[in-house]
């Protein structure tokens, strides 16, 4: 193989690592959500839809609505809620970093 010929497959192949999509990353890891759920627990129950300050929150991501009856469940949705708070729960825009609520998330989706 000449001199060229191993400069254009190293080229090639650089040019492919360099432009290859970079894998996907994990939105939330689920046990760490489960961490971060504890300060949540003294409102919610995660092991049943059964209400304490808040509502139970077993189920959450297969329900069709949030407790509210309009809201429809989405990622998203469930992000405002927890920014935002609402009905007597704080706001956790600013208690929270973006990675703790994608944990979180990822911790609600497992109920």
């Amino acid at each position: 193989m000449s001199i060229r010929n191993v400069f254009a497959s190293g080229l090639c192949l650089a040019l492919f690592v360099a432009l290859a999509p970079a894998p996907a990353q994990k939105a939330g890891d689920a046990a760490k959500g489960k961490e971060v759920f504890e300060q949540c627990g003294v409102c919610h129950n995660a092991d049943s839809e059964e209400k304490k300050m808040g509502p139970g929150l077993k189920g959450l991501f297969k329900k069709a609505t949030l407790a509210d009856g309009k809201t429809k469940i989405s990622e998203a949705a469930v992000r405002k809620v927890v920014d935002q708070g609402g009905n007597g729960m704080p706001a956790y825009e600013e208690m929270l970093e973006k990675k703790e609520k994608d944990d979180l998330i990822a911790y609600l989706k497992t109920l």
